[in-house]
């Protein structure tokens, strides 16, 4: 009897969704580009997130030793900047490699390098990399006081730039990705509230008979979380393509080649987006459907 009762329910909910096919189309027309919007902004915090985790990875403060530094008090200040407190690694530069490296940059310039191969003017390193931004300067203070460290070079305001440009996207993506959600669940109310107000004489005569609210309210629910998740299917398969497209273009640019970037394959984030969208389609449609009901119900 329950199986057939709800059965019942979810059939009635997904005939309204076909029933009123004006209504429908024109919610799942704005759901799509409000979810459309929201993926957008979706992927942007995804990229963004995975842009300072790898620039925490990668961005390191460079550790120059005293040019009298034998190898043995090399090592050992390496084994010291390991036990700082916000270390994640570090990478030892010979003086050779240290040089080699400029030679790289300067390319068609090696004369400005003349005489360097006898005097090597730069010194030993060690390239620091730490598990959280935030920790430079707490790390730089530390591996200061180690003996025959020389000097320090880090890009704190670079760095600092990006973590708040970072946390400002961030900000305002969500604030914006709130508010399309509120959008939504006003635009499902009204569809729903539509459909509702056409059966509004039946409704009031299932009330008198003694129908629950419950069962005459799941129906409307099931067309709201129909038409949710039909938007949300839609919505990440235009997602993901437009996203594959403009990735595959944008890194063709020898300009994010050159700053180091690289942005994340949709497959990467389908799973996550996919359980969100279905999420908020579900959610919104929920709760639409129940926002309309309430009126009508209260015989």
């Amino acid at each position: 009897m329950k199986h057939s009762m709800f059965g019942y329910l979810i059939s009635e909910g997904i005939k309204n969704v076909f029933k009123n096919k004006k209504s429908t189309s024109g919610s799942l027309a704005i759901m799509c580009a409000t979810m459309l919007i929201f993926g957008l902004f979706f992927v942007i915090i995804e990229n963004i997130n995975n842009m300072v985790t790898h620039l925490e990875e990668q961005q390191g403060i460079s550790v120059f030793i005293e040019r009298e530094a034998s190898n043995e008090q090399i090592e050992a200040v390496g084994d010291a900047i390991k036990k700082v407190d916000g270390v994640n690694g570090i990478t030892f530069v010979s003086k050779d490699e240290a040089l080699n490296s400029a030679r790289a940059k300067l390319k068609n310039n090696q004369k400005l390098l003349a005489g360097w191969e006898t005097d090597n003017p730069f010194r030993a390193s060690y390239v620091v990399t730490l598990t959280s931004l935030e920790k430079s300067e707490e790390v730089q203070k530390e591996i200061y006081k180690i003996e025959n460290v020389s000097s320090i070079s880090s890009k704190d305001e670079t760095v600092k730039a990006l973590i708040v440009v970072a946390n400002f996207v961030r900000v305002v993506s969500w604030s914006i990705i709130a508010l399309l959600i509120i959008i939504s669940v006003f635009i499902i109310s009204n569809t729903i509230k539509i459909t509702v107000h056409a059966r509004r004489k039946e409704i009031s005569i299932m009330k008198y008979v003694g129908a629950t609210d419950s069962f005459i309210r799941w129906p409307f629910i099931i067309e709201g979380i129909a038409i949710g998740i039909i938007a949300g299917i839609i919505s990440i398969a235009i997602v993901g393509l437009l996203y594959t497209v403009c990735v595959a273009e944008i890194t063709k640019s020898d300009m994010i080649h050159n700053m180091g970037i690289a942005l994340l394959p949709f497959s990467q984030m389908a799973t996550l987006i996919t359980l969100v969208y279905l999420l908020i389609g579900i959610g919104i449609g929920t709760l639409g459907s129940s926002i309309s009901m309430r009126k009508y119900l209260n015989v």
